[in-house]
């Protein structure tokens, strides 16, 4: 599992490099490649298995976590050594989002992590893929942050702030707590 963890990071880090070279409505939408990805290869991605798994799989969840993070961590280091406007704008995102503070950032990231549920979830039950092509834009344009993608943002920016001591540990609990959001609402569902 945690190889496949790993393609599934390297999957949303291709996308969140295609958000990074293209920036606005268009980087938003080809970072979609990335989900899509995930959900018709199968492959665990943290914010995909977060609003399913059970609490006792918890060690499994963080062995995904860790797989995802670890293939962002190498594709933020391609964009260092590439350079560029990829990694300035890696260094924007950056800043925008440490200054948000802590308590925005959770939202955003709960609003992340929301949106993510419910496009794997619809297309689990449709096969259908349009939740999943306008999910990802839609968590894009609303600001709201995805801790897998966020990896390769912290690292592309190279820019190590006393900051992101709580700004990373926020935006992963955030999308926790935003992909379990359907569980508590509909929790006669089989996951």
């Amino acid at each position: 599992m945690f190889r496949q963890s790993m393609f599934s990071g390297i999957l949303i880090g291709l996308g969140a490099c295609g958000f990074l070279a293209l920036g606005g409505i268009p980087g938003a939408v080809i970072f979609a490649f990335g989900l899509i990805g995930v959900v018709l290869s199968g492959v665990p991605l943290y914010t995909g298995r977060a609003g399913v798994m059970p609490l006792r799989k918890t060690p499994a969840l963080v062995g995904i976590w860790l797989g995802n993070i670890l293939a962002c961590v190498v594709l933020g280091l391609l964009v260092v050594s590439l350079g560029g406007e990829m990694a300035d704008r890696a260094g924007t995102v950056v800043d925008g989002r440490l200054a948000q503070g802590p308590w925005r950032s959770f939202l955003r990231a709960a609003g992340c992590g929301l949106i993510i549920d419910i496009a794997v979830w619809l297309y689990r039950t449709t096969k259908n893929l349009a939740p999943v092509l306008f999910g990802v834009p839609l968590f894009i344009l609303c600001g709201f942050y995805h801790s897998i993608a966020d990896v390769v943002y912290l690292v592309a920016a190279w820019k190590w702030d006393s900051a992101i001591l709580w700004y990373y540990p926020i935006i992963v609990i955030g999308n926790y707590v935003g992909c379990n959001v359907r569980r508590i609402v509909l929790p006669q569902e089989k996951k």
